[in-house]
């Protein structure tokens, strides 16, 4: 039960409105090539189609979709082609986002505990430090006794560390989170918009396959 409350998100399902006068059969005739395509096996039965796809090619209009099914449903005064697809690439781009969060939240527990082991031991080399100068006591010449130069002290053996570039920075993991959310939000509604189109547009016979090299041949 707890699944059909998140299943929106890699589920899609919708409904188009078949053109005035066409039969189910052959709405489904106009949609089945989009099935031929490599890697998408198929199965008509009656007034439903199912599909599946296993490697299918970026070419394929429909390849961010691995399975779903098309039925066309009649409430007695018109017909509509109903669908439910089912999308792995929305539910990856979906928790990638949570994914790098949890990167840069270990990330900054990393960064703070070095910084803080840091900060300990650079305190303690200064304190160190401080109590080499107090207690040597550098050679002053006459002349600059004379003039009253200050007494020289004992020059600093390392520079003081950058805390802020130590330990790993959580910000490339924050970079590629925001990347992933913006590709669910435009995949998930500009796919969703763009299937719907092309179901329309089929059933319409407004959309027509690409002509490839094997038909030009062919009409040569």
């Amino acid at each position: 039960m707890i699944k059909n409350y998140f299943d929106w998100i890699w589920h899609v399902r919708d409904s188009v409105e078949l053109p005035a006068g066409q039969s189910p059969k052959e709405a489904l005739d106009r949609l089945e090539p989009l099935f031929h395509e490599r890697g998408t096996s198929f199965e008509r039965h009656g007034n439903t189609i199912s599909f599946g796809k296993k490697g299918q090619p970026a070419q394929d209009r429909m390849s961010v979709f691995d399975r779903g099914e098309l039925v066309v449903e009649s409430d007695g005064t018109a017909s509509r082609l109903s669908y439910h697809l089912v999308s792995r690439a929305f539910l990856y781009c979906f928790f990638a986002p949570l994914l790098f969060l949890a990167f840069a939240q270990m990330n900054t527990l990393v960064r703070d505990y070095e910084r803080a082991s840091a900060a300990a031991e650079m305190a303690a080399e200064g304190d160190k430090a401080k109590e080499e100068k107090e207690d040597k006591i550098l050679p002053q010449s006459p002349i600059d006794k004379f003039l009253g130069a200050p007494t020289p002290e004992m020059p600093d053996k390392d520079k003081e560390k950058d805390l802020d570039k130590i330990g790993p920075s959580p910000t490339p993991a924050y970079v590629f989170a925001c990347i992933f959310v913006v590709l669910y939000i435009g995949g998930r509604i500009l796919e969703t918009r763009l299937v719907k189109r092309l179901f329309r547009r089929r059933m319409r016979g407004e959309d027509r396959e690409p002509v490839g090299p094997a038909q030009v041949v062919a009409s040569v």
